[in-house]
């Protein structure tokens, strides 16, 4: 339930994107405020979220991030009715900042639950879930949100966002309901005094990652769109190209649920370096060629973003005992890079073109290769 709704609520701002870019004429910097608002939550709120789990624990960390996440929810009605840019935008920092918490929270508990030899198979198949809701919300958000917005007024495709939204702020709701209810288990975590988690190469390291990681599966998706309808690809027009998201977003949820088996076979550093390798091979091809060749190479790469976060998050968090929950926490303050790149890439879509853009995130899948490589491993191993 947990991964799902996280996925699924950060998977809708592909589609928000173009519509906020449509509504209030914005370039595409000015629309990629849309994902820096969102993912910049993550900088602000990550060390923070990882000290609050270490607090009050799992399950109360859990139940207050659901509630923030319905707050940033409902607060998209007064930015509707008040047809206003920046209360969108706030409105997406609340959300994000309990999604922030919610995964401080989740990510380390699955990890925990068990061995660290099989920390990677486990997260990988949650984070499946998580890729489930990726790969529904662009299609239900594109039928809501983009459908015959053709000729309308600016309060008529404002209003468009408002009833969805509201809709899941009283699902995230009912979900605290039950979390406030139901029994986790607690994992154990070895102890090691005084682990300082910045000491730890691997981390660091780790860290680096997910920004690159994050900002170049953000940067992709949030440029599919308007990447679909260009001449190039086939001048698509939003509402279909809102359909096609989907598939990059179902790929990499049938990655996941693949790489949990494939794991038994190929170690997760190993198998992190080859995705990201093929990440940068399609992120060539969709960008040297034209139409269905073009189109189904950049969807392509969700298959091969699948494993990249589960994989990097166990290693880098290996080993960190009871400094788990303050590595956690930085690791998704990284997540920060899905605000980041979105921009820069915003920015050589309107100086150069939205082709060239993809030289941005596959700029991102270089590291996440070279930490597979190399940069996972623990000082002295």
């Amino acid at each position: 339930m947990l991964f799902f709704a996280w996925g699924f609520l950060t998977a809708i701002n592909d589609i928000l994107l173009p519509h906020l870019k449509n509504l209030f004429t914005l370039s595409y910097v000015e629309a990629g405020l849309v994902q820096f608002c969102f993912f910049g939550a993550y900088f602000l709120v990550g060390i923070p979220a990882g000290l609050l789990i270490e607090r009050v624990g799992n399950r109360k960390g859990i139940v207050f991030a659901l509630g923030i996440m319905a707050l940033g929810c409902f607060l998209f009605f007064p930015a509707a009715r008040l047809i206003s840019y920046p209360l969108f935008l706030g409105a997406l920092f609340v959300l994000a900042s309990g999604i922030v918490i919610l995964q401080t929270a989740a990510n380390p508990f699955v990890a925990l639950l068990g061995s660290e030899e099989t920390a990677a198979q486990r997260l990988n198949l949650s984070q499946a879930f998580n890729s489930l809701g990726h790969t529904i919300a662009p299609s239900l958000a594109a039928w809501f949100i983009l459908r015959d917005t053709e000729g309308l007024s600016q309060a008529a495709l404002a209003d468009a966002v408002r009833v969805p939204y509201v809709f899941l702020g009283f699902a995230l709701a009912a979900f605290g309901l039950i979390f406030m209810v139901v029994k986790l288990p607690v994992p154990g975590v070895s102890t090691k005094a005084h682990l300082k988690p910045l000491e730890q190469r691997h981390l660091v390291l780790g860290i680096a990652a997910i920004f690159f990681y994050v900002g170049a599966e953000v940067s992709v998706g949030s440029f599919l769109v308007n990447y679909f309808g260009t001449e190039r690809v086939g001048g698509i027009s939003p509402e279909r190209a809102g359909y096609l998201v989907s598939f990059y977003w179902g790929a990499a949820m049938l990655g996941r649920f693949a790489g949990t088996a494939v794991m038994a076979f190929i170690k997760p550093q190993r198998l992190l370096m080859i995705n990201a390798l093929c990440a940068i091979a399609l992120l060539f091809i969709t960008m040297t060629s034209s139409g269905q060749v073009a189109l189904w190479s950049v969807l392509a790469i969700g298959l091969f973003n699948s494993i990249m976060f589960p994989n990097i998050f166990t290693l880098a968090i290996a080993k960190l005992g009871d400094a788990t929950s303050r590595g956690a926490g930085l690791l998704v303050m990284a997540i920060f890079g899905g605000a980041l790149l979105p921009l820069l890439q915003g920015y050589v879509a309107d100086t150069v073109s939205i082709s060239a853009s993809f030289l941005v995130p596959m700029v991102g899948y270089a590291y996440v290769a070279f930490y597979g490589w190399r940069g996972w491993r623990p000082a002295g191993a």
